[in-house]
């Protein structure tokens, strides 16, 4: 087992995994050059934000929104949350609400709300019909059954922009905890032809309020319209275990206990069924994260991985519920994690066929938008 020197990946997460002199992986080597060698001054940074706020508030001269947020509950939406309001903007919040929120969620986003006195914009998708997307990447086999939720939650964030002619989306992305991730423990989340063929071929309902963000929308979207996605976290000093300090004393933000775990569904896939049948412990890939920005050192990342995943007690109680608000048995449910994995590409891709030409197709499109652009202005 050949394990980078500097985190916590082996060849067991990527088996493509490659290695320097030093025995740094392909992943804390692109980070370095990425994000530490270039990696801006403190000044520098606080100099491109102070551009970014007065570009935001220019272009939202009118309007009664400076931007749009979206808000999940989680730490870096959270933190986003408190740092928007202490720069000043005035941001529509905008959540996507997909059936999955824990009650812990519910509280901290409306203490959220309370505190900071933004309007919130609640998208409620519907539930039999999410229910059937979700179930059709269960019975796909497929090891990305976040793409449902995490797509979804894209989708409104432009759409919304769209329809209040927002020119600015702020994301909690940000390169200190998110930017690790090898490529076999996930799929793209903007892969619509993926999403809309395993829909096909395991689904039974129309998807009529489920957003998508197809190519062509998307483009629109970015290309005529200029709506652009500024991830604001990556213009300050962002450090994770400081950002939980202010949201919980700003506004009594309680932890979930791990990223993204303000989803009872993300909890119990992230927790159990990726490590089950997957043999994927995402941990690894966000605890190696921190370690690349400096947040932890590898002794201290792989003490906490040798803490236990999940709480046996909640466990039990979240695979009732989730088998139960499936709409499945144990049975069921057990047949599923004794199939074998199907990779994503089984199915219509933009990796595959002919999306494999939307890198051409954007050369011919880009100076058609210009051209349309000017037509709609």
């Amino acid at each position: 087992m050949i394990e980078c020197s500097n985190c916590l990946l082996d060849i067991s997460d990527d088996p493509n995994l490659r290695f320097d002199e030093r025995g740094y992986c392909n992943y804390c080597a692109d980070y370095e050059i990425k994000y530490s060698v270039n990696q801006p001054s403190s000044a520098a940074k606080e100099k491109g934000l102070k551009e970014i706020l007065l570009n935001i508030k220019e272009q939202a001269r009118g309007n009664q929104y400076d931007c749009i947020m979206g808000l999940s509950g989680g730490v870096d939406s959270s933190y986003l949350a408190y740092l928007v309001k202490d720069l000043g903007l005035n941001p529509l919040i905008v959540h996507f609400d997909n059936g999955w929120n824990s009650e812990l969620a519910v509280n901290n986003i409306e203490n959220i709300i309370n505190y900071t006195g933004f309007d919130l914009y609640t998208y409620v998708v519907d539930w039999e019909e999410f229910k059937d997307l979700q179930l059709s990447y269960i019975k796909a086999s497929v090891i990305d059954c976040e793409i449902p939720t995490d797509h979804g939650f894209f989708a409104v964030l432009f759409k919304t922009a769209a329809k209040y002619g927002i020119k600015n989306i702020l994301t909690g992305h940000n390169h200190q905890t998110e930017a690790i991730m090898p490529k076999p423990m996930r799929w793209s989340k903007m892969d619509v032809a993926n999403i809309k063929d395993i829909h096909k071929r395991f689904g039974s309902i129309k998807l009529k309020t489920m957003p998508l963000l197809g190519f062509f929308r998307y483009n629109w979207y970015l290309k005529v319209k200029k709506i652009k996605r500024i991830n604001l976290l990556e213009m300050v000093d962002y450090d994770y275990n400081q950002a939980k300090e202010v949201i919980a004393k700003a506004f009594d933000w309680k932890d979930y206990g791990g990223k993204h775990y303000e989803s009872i569904f993300t909890r119990f896939y992230q927790g159990f069924v990726l490590v089950k049948k997957f043999k994927v412990d995402k941990r690894k890939a966000h605890l190696s994260n921190l370690i690349c920005s400096g947040q932890l050192t590898k002794e201290e990342a792989r003490a906490k991985l040798l803490e236990p995943i999940y709480d046996e007690q909640q466990l039990l109680i979240d695979k009732d519920y989730v088998i139960k608000k499936l709409g499945l048995n144990v049975n069921s449910f057990n047949q599923y994690m004794e199939m074998e994995p199907v990779s994503h590409m089984a199915y219509a891709s933009y990796e595959t066929g002919i999306y494999r030409k939307h890198e051409k197709l954007m050369q011919f499109i880009s100076p058609l938008t210009k051209l349309i652009k000017r037509m709609y202005s």
